[in-house]
């Protein structure tokens, strides 16, 4: 990870984009990269398992960006992956 690798955002569709407003607004130097999973939204209607597995599919696929920092704009994979991520993100060397 370098001071120029991105902050990741990810969301199961598109209401994060509010959260990457408000990031640009206070961190315009910053390189943002958003993940919408609009293919398998809602996120609301699925098991924590899938939630979680959901998750750790998208920062795994985006690992290879090395990011600061991983947002998680879904009250849903908040809720319900967030202790698993944390685990993940540890192992693999990414921010927690």
């Amino acid at each position: 990870m370098s001071r120029y690798s991105p902050i990741v955002v990810i969301d199961s569709g598109l209401g994060g984009l509010t959260v990457v407003r408000a990031m640009r607004e206070v961190l315009p130097d910053e390189d943002i990269l958003y993940f919408g999973d609009t293919a398998r939204l809602p996120y609301g209607s699925k098991t924590g398992p899938t939630v979680t597995a959901f998750v750790q599919q998208i920062i795994g696929y985006l690992r290879h960006t090395e990011p600061k920092h991983v947002v998680i704009a879904c009250n849903t994979a908040s809720a319900l992956a967030l202790t698993a991520v944390r685990s993940l993100s540890r192992s693999c060397g990414l921010p927690a």
